[in-house]
């Protein structure tokens, strides 16, 4: 697979990667690629699906080398279907990497441009967050309320440690316990200040 472009989006469940992904595609062309969202249009009935549904089930990460081999599969679909062309076009990452192996898996592959760290403190915020996403998007991972906390341990203790591969310089922090317009914005900001 050819090396490709990206800009990686962080942040605990319910921070609004997803939100704030889709708008920063709409109004840059950035191309937003959110392995939760690969992961759940998996068929239950394949072997990586059912995979996937143990573990978000116990609100647990895929393993690495999974994660990153379902991730290579699509993005090199998107290349040979010419959705995606790594000559000039960039993604938008949201959910890989989440362990440091993950980011060891693909640093041969994506060339991080620029890291958008989505913040809050407060994890009552998420949990409200996810609990309502649930009721409105049917979404099962965020229905559970101890699911959700496995998911936020998960993230505090691997996916936030994954910042410590990349250079600080590479690195911009932003309150995602604001309205989601104002996220919008100050990563709109921090998205053209990289450019």
């Amino acid at each position: 697979m050819s090396n490709i472009s990206a800009y990686l989006i962080f942040g605990a469940p319910g921070s609004g990667k997803g939100t704030v992904g889709a708008k920063l595609a709409a109004t840059t062309g950035v191309k937003h690629l959110s392995t939760g969202d690969i992961f759940r249009g998996l068929s239950p009935a394949s072997e990586n699906g059912k995979l996937f549904a143990s573990y978000a089930n116990a609100g647990k990460l895929v393993p690495d080398e999974v994660t990153v081999q379902i991730f290579s599969r699509y993005i090199g679909g998107l290349i040979d279907t010419n959705k995606f062309d790594p000559m000039k076009d960039s993604f938008l990452l949201d959910g890989i990497p989440r362990t440091v192996a993950q980011a060891e898996l693909i640093k041969n592959v994506v060339k991080v441009k620029h890291i958008f760290v989505l913040e809050i403190t407060d994890y009552s915020v998420i949990t409200e967050r996810l609990l309502k996403r649930a009721a409105i998007e049917g979404r099962k991972d965020d229905a559970n309320e101890s699911i959700v906390q496995a998911r936020i341990k998960e993230y505090e203790t691997k996916t936030a440690a994954v910042l410590s591969a990349y250079e600080n310089s590479l690195i911009t922090k932003i309150n995602g316990a604001t309205s989601p317009d104002e996220v919008f914005r100050d990563t709109l900001s921090a998205y053209i200040a990289a450019k």
